[in-house]
This record gives structure tokens, sequence and C-alpha cells, in this order.
């Protein structure tokens, strides 16, 4: 079938769920990297279950993977799906009410047994008792189908099993008329040990295309195509954010000139930056997986003390563990690069869900007065000069910077313009060098305030440091109250003065004054963006800002916020960005907070803002939790 013959659409959400051992991950990825090769705009929202190993076909291990593909510029995953594929009862039931009314759902009516009915919690069989009629229906035993496609390759039970995503991708691919080959040389190298496998998967590959070609569709299926977006120039390709980290914190490096020791412990979500840099050798990178997080960020540390770049990288729960040496980096004043992908808590909490709920953390968690920077990423993509920016700020001002990303972030995908490193001004460390004159580690950069980086072993600088306070000057042990006070407050000074290194505060959409001005930091990006971007084209006065520096807040934040009637904050945590500014600026700030593990919809902040734009004058309304369980 030609693209003349297909329905054009702007843009489509498929959403993929089943158990965890359904390949939903892989099928959404493929699909993903496969709209991305065929030139489209896509975002990308995995949603893992928190559970290593639920009971199988159970609701608690439904392992879901969204891909919203477009014609055009898009930021989020989408709200609602207009194709949902759901590969047991368990699936169905998690993820039916994220399908738009009309959608098409497309079961595997092979796993609606009895049992795993009973398992999902429903009375009856959803197929066949007229309670799905508000959908485009299409049933398909595609166990069976996909066993079938594999037969002549001899597979054990488990293993023919195992291809119905493969099944199910091809007749995806027909669908929207997406091509097959880059998921076919993708499966032949990944089991180029195994052509076996890797050559029934491709045949359950195009069983599914050839299904949809020559299969009868019920009434209302049809075949769809969407165009590739229009793009700047450049060469593209799909990265998460986990990969933009690894590569971002690896060129920061070489711009100041050092190599990178990156010492991690596994935790979800920040796993696979530890993978990503392993890769990584050739550019000066050396990696350690630790006993635990303590060891790994101690190991980093001394290596910032040895004059390379230390990074460690964890969760919440991981940086909870950190806090003491992350403050012996405070006190030593060595640089030091904390990347915090945030998960759901508290404690073990939501691991793989995604939540912003470290900023009180980042900004504040340390015994004493010890400040840092706190820095955040807002997409994919943006990991990669938020890294290059923490490097930076770390070296210049010999500091620790904290990260912050999130789940939503880490394990989403964007079409991302490789750059070229020529557009990044170099900033080359000098580790300090003997000049006859006595070594004094405290000395300070009368700009930046930062104390010398001196590295052990270098002759004339003898020096030593520890968690001890130390004299300002000599870097002896002192215990005298004048001096911890003068060095507390040079501490403070130092990170506080790092504003003047930042970008200051800028909009990123609207105009100098308004009614209501978005807020936001981190992932919350795309989904504001996009509301801000509806309100405007229904002529409403409406602002975006978005937060790269955390701490200390970027220069103008409040000339921005006072040009707007009413400052709404979304943020997927309890109000710490508001609390925060409402303590640093005064400001009359609304908040609105959703902490379910899920990141924010377009039409929820969309419905949220016309709330206060609707308000008489100065009566904007107070804002209720956005998690439905917790309003009034």
């Amino acid at each position: 079938m030609t693209n003349e013959e297909r329905e054009t659409l702007d843009d489509v959400v498929v959403r993929f769920a089943g158990d965890s051992g359904d390949g939903m991950q892989l099928t959404g990825t493929q699909f993903a990297s496969t709209a991305a090769v065929m030139g489209n705009d896509l975002a990308t929202f995995p949603d893992f279950p928190s559970e290593i190993r639920a009971p199988q076909g159970s609701l608690y291990g439904v392992s879901g993977f969204q891909v919203h593909f477009s014609s055009q510029d898009i930021r989020t995953p989408g709200d609602d799906a207009d194709v949902l594929v759901a590969m047991n009862p368990a699936a169905l039931q998690v993820n039916l009410a994220s399908l738009k009314r009309g959608g098409l759902l497309v079961l595997n009516t092979d796993a609606f047994t009895a049992k795993n009915l009973a398992k999902a919690g429903f009375e009856a069989n959803p197929t066949e008792d007229g309670s799905l009629d508000a959908y485009r229906l299409l049933p398909l035993p595609i166990g069976k189908l996909s066993r079938t496609a594999v037969a002549p390759f001899g597979l054990k039970a488990k293993g023919a099993e195992r291809t119905k995503n493969m099944w199910t991708l091809g007749l995806m691919y027909w669908l929207f008329g997406r091509e097959r080959q880059p998921t076919i040389d993708w499966l032949r190298h990944k089991f180029a040990k195994k052509p076996e496998i890797a050559e029934a998967n491709v045949a359950a590959l195009n069983a599914g295309h050839i299904y949809g070609e020559n299969a009868e569709m019920p009434h209302g299926i049809g075949v769809y195509r969407v165009p590739k977006a229009e793009v700047g120039p450049g060469t593209y390709r799909n990265v998460n954010g986990n990969e933009a980290l690894a590569w971002g914190l690896t060129a920061g490096a070489q711009l100041a000139g050092l190599s990178l020791f990156y010492g991690s412990y596994p935790i979800t979500p920040a796993s696979t930056i530890l993978h990503g840099l392993a890769k990584l050798k050739a550019h000066g990178v050396t990696t350690f997986q630790a006993e635990d997080e303590i060891a790994a960020v101690c190991a980093a540390l001394g290596a910032s003390y040895g004059g390379a770049l230390g990074v460690t990288g964890t969760s919440g729960p991981g940086v909870a563990l950190k806090t003491e040496a992350i403050g012996l980096a405070v006190a030593t004043e060595l640089p030091l690069v904390v990347v915090d992908v945030q998960r759901g808590g508290p404690s073990t909490g939501l691991p793989t869900k995604t939540e912003q709920s470290d900023l009180f953390q980042a900004v504040f968690g340390r015994n004493g007065d010890a400040p840092l920077i706190v820095l955040a990423a807002r997409s994919p993509g943006d990991c990669f000069d938020v890294a290059i920016e923490a490097v930076r700020l770390a070296t210049r001002f010999m500091t620790p910077v904290m990260l912050l990303s999130d789940g939503y972030i880490a394990n989403g995908a964007e079409p991302w313009r490789i750059p070229s490193m020529k557009d990044y001004a170099p900033f080359p460390v000098e580790h300090r060098q003997a000049n006859g004159a006595a070594f004094a580690p405290y000395a300070r950069d009368p700009e930046t305030l930062a104390r010398a980086w001196a590295v052990p072993g270098t002759p004339g600088l003898m020096h030593r440091l520890g968690g001890l306070e130390r004299d300002a000057t000599t870097g002896h042990i002192s215990v005298d109250p004048d001096n911890h006070h003068e060095m507390t407050s040079l501490r403070a000074r130092k990170v506080r003065g790092a504003r003047d290194a930042f970008e200051a505060a800028r909009l990123d959409q609207g105009d100098a004054s308004g009614d209501l001005l978005f807020v936001g930091w981190g992932s919350t990006f795309g989904a504001i963006s996009q509301a801000t971007r509806a309100l405007r084209a229904e002529g409403a006065r409406v602002g975006h800002l978005h937060l790269r520096h955390l701490w200390p807040l970027p220069r103008g934040l409040g000339e921005v916020l006072d040009g707007y009637g009413t400052v709404l904050i979304p943020e997927l945590n309890g109000g710490m960005l508001e609390t925060l500014l409402r303590a640093e600026l005064g400001a009359p700030i609304r908040g609105y907070h959703k902490v379910a593990g899920q990141p924010f919809r377009i039409a929820e902040l969309v419905a949220e803002a016309k709330r206060h734009l609707d308000a008489p004058p100065g009566d904007s309304p107070i804002t209720p939790h956005a998690s439905a369980p917790l309003r009034a």
C-alpha cells in the first residue's frame, strides 16, 4: 500500500503494555527508533513496574512504553494514547484509562484466559461483554500467530512465545507505514552469535506485517502515515537522558582538559550512566563500580583530590548515603559532580517511577552550613549541556555541583542534534604550580573566591585536607570561632557569587508582562511548554520560565516574576521550588503539586491555568494537590 492511499495524521500516540517478560520496552524502543529514522519528531515514556519480578499476569507486573511521534514539534510523550496494545488482561486493566475514546485497542486474546482475567480483576471477559464498545477493537490471537510464524525454526516453547512482541511490532509497522529494515538489522546484529534466534524474530516481525497486509480488518480500522517533521539541518540520533549525561560529562572533562573518574554503585534509575561511561575509556574516562554508595563518592572525591574530575551518580536514597562525603567535598573545596537521577520516595519508594522530590535534599541536605551549586536538566537532550555546565562550574568555583535529573528524563528518549564541539568554549583547568612563595591552600581567587587546586606530590605544594575546619590562610586545623565564622561565610559567598557565571533568568515563552507565568524546573518542561503554547494560541496572556540553575537562583528572576499577575509552579513534589522562591523572593506564588510517580499531562496544566485566569482579579484560587486521591 502506498503512502498516497493512507490517511495522513499529524501525530500519533501508541502505548505498548504487557508483562515484564513480554518485551514491551524493547518493542517500544524499536518503534521509536524507526520513527526517528523516518524523520519524525518523537518523545517516549517507558513505564516500568517497581517490583523486580511481580507475579506474571498481575497488575503490579505491567510494563508499558508510550511513543508519541509527529510531523510537528512535540515535547511530551502525549497525554492519552491513540493506540493501546495490551498483551494480557492486566495490561488492559492498568492502561485502558489512558486510551482515547474511539482509540484503537489491540488485544492478545490468547492471554485472556479465566485465570488471567481473575488476576486482573475482571469478572467477565471484556472482549465479550460490550465494555469495550467505546473503542475500535482488534482482538487477535497474537501468541498463536507468532508461534506459527516461527515454527520452522525449531525453537522451544518459551523461545517461540517470546517472539510475539516482534509479531506485534510488525503489525504496528504496517498500520503506520513504518520500515522494517532498521529492526531487522538490529535483530541480526544483536543475535549475531545465535542466528536461529535472529531469523525467528525476523520471521515473526514479517509475519505481523504480512497479516496486516492481507487480513480483512474490522470496520473503522484503517492505515495511516505520519509525514516527516521539519527540523533544522544537522545529524540527529535518538538519545535518552542517561546516555546524554554520560556524553556530556565526558565532553565537559575534555573541555576542562581533565581525565574523568566516575565512581558509582548500581541504583535505579541511574545505573545506565555507569554503563554509558564504561564504553568511553578511549576518551579519558575511568569507571569504578564500588561496593556501596559511600565508597563510590569517596573514590570520586579522592580522584578530584588527585587532580582528575571526580563524578558520582545515584538516585535519592544514594544521595542520602553520600551526604557526609559531599559535606567533605564542601569543606575541602574540591570540584565534585554529583548526579541525582530522582525517583519516587521516601525510602525505597517507587524505584521505577518519576518524582522531583530531592530538591530540598540537594539544596539543604547536609549537616552544617554546606552550600553547593544545584542544576537541573529539562529533557533527555538537555542533559548533555547541563553536564558540561556542571563540570564548568565545579572546576571554576572549586565546589561540589549537584545535577538533578529524574527517571522520566533518564529513560525517555527524543531526537537530538549531535553538536559540534567547536560550538563549546573550552574552560581549561590549571593546577597550581610552585612559585617560590609559601603555599597557602585556602588563598582565594579574588573574583570567584575559589581556592587553588594543588595536585598531591607537586613540589613545593605540600598540604593536607580533611573534614576538620581549616585556617582561612594556612590550611592548618583551626577551632578558632572567628576563623570558623569566616570560613563558613566565605564558602557561602563563593556559592552565592556563582550566580554571576549563570545566564540571567529569561522567559522560554511569553512577553515581559502577562496574567499568568508558569515557572518550572526539570522534567516538567515539556508539559508546561506545550500547555503554555496551547493557552497562548487561545489568546491567553501566559508565559513560561524554566530554571536550569536552582541554587543559587539566577540573576533577574524576581524582575521576571514581577511582570505577571499570577505565578504558578507545577512540581512533581509537595511544593519545594514554591517554598524556596517564597523564602528567597517573598513573591506571591501558587503551586500545583503532583506526587503520583507519573509526569504531568498537558491537559491538567491547561485546566489549572484556566482556574487561575478565570478567577476574579486579585483572587487567584488556592491550588489543590494534583493527585485526585488527595483533593479536598
